[in-house]
């Protein structure tokens, strides 16, 4: 399975990537949603794991300029997060169709049943 990570903490990434690369997986990790959505334009992913909390481009941010680019690949992304989301930004998720809302960091054997 092809993995982007978009999480602008490199221990997230560095978690994520190892767990992954474990199960045998190929993975690309990024720190930034804009290079994210460069390589989403010109690469074709299993599963994105986006991160909402990142400094001056929001995980929203993401997921409206990937809605106008390639709103296919939304279907692929599985949320990421250090807090639970209130209702606000659940709705706002919900109406993107993301379905799965992930708290970080998960534990090795959740990481293992996200793909």
């Amino acid at each position: 399975m092809k993995v982007l990570i978009i999480d602008d903490s490199d221990i997230i990434c560095n978690l994520y990537s190892e767990q992954l690369r474990l199960q045998g997986d190929v993975v690309t990790a990024v720190n930034d949603g804009k290079e994210g959505l460069d390589l989403l334009a010109e690469n074709d992913y299993d599963l994105i794991l986006l991160d909402m909390c990142m400094p001056d481009y929001s995980g929203i941010q993401f997921l409206e300029d990937l809605e106008k680019s390639r709103p296919s690949e939304i279907k692929k992304i599985s949320v990421i997060s250090r807090r639970s989301h209130d209702d606000n930004l659940t709705a706002k998720l919900e109406a993107f169709g993301i379905k799965s809302i992930q708290e970080k960091p998960p534990t090795v054997m959740h990481l293992e049943n996200i793909g």
